[in-house]
């Protein structure tokens, strides 16, 4: 069992999305480990997106991030990571296949409903991030 951190981010929990989209997790078989709903600082994005500092979209990706409350989860199973992904579908939701969370529920880039870590690696910094609690 491998375990990942997921984000339902603020404008999906805005629209009321929250519990149709942890049901998707639930009834795919991944395990809730932590889950909490807070509002994310400038510190935390800011680390949790480090790979991004660089890029065109990191301003606008931490003001999208901060217009309100997140639901953060950590979920475990077998390969959980890819399994999370999965489920996520495309990064950009107008390319998620339909039956996927962003193909289902998103529409624009810059409002993709969910963030999965991408790797086992990133889901252990993501994790000791958000949860530093959670062993």
């Amino acid at each position: 069992m491998n375990r990942t951190l997921v984000l339902i981010k603020p404008q999906a929990v805005d629209r009321g999305l929250t519990g149709k989209i942890v049901s998707r997790y639930e009834e795919k078989g991944l395990k809730i480990i932590a889950l909490k709903m807070c509002v994310a600082n400038d510190e935390l994005l800011a680390k949790h997106y480090e790979e991004h500092v660089e890029k065109s979209f990191y301003s606008e990706l931490l003001k999208a991030m901060q217009q309100g409350p997140v639901i953060a989860m950590v979920l475990g199973g077998s390969d959980a990571v890819t399994a999370a992904r999965v489920l996520n579908g495309a990064t950009d939701p107008v390319k998620a296949a339909p039956g996927t969370i962003r193909g289902d529920f998103g529409l624009e880039m810059e409002n993709n409903v969910v963030h999965a870590s991408d790797s086992i690696q990133s889901a252990m910094r993501e994790i000791k991030l958000w949860f530093p609690d959670v062993q």
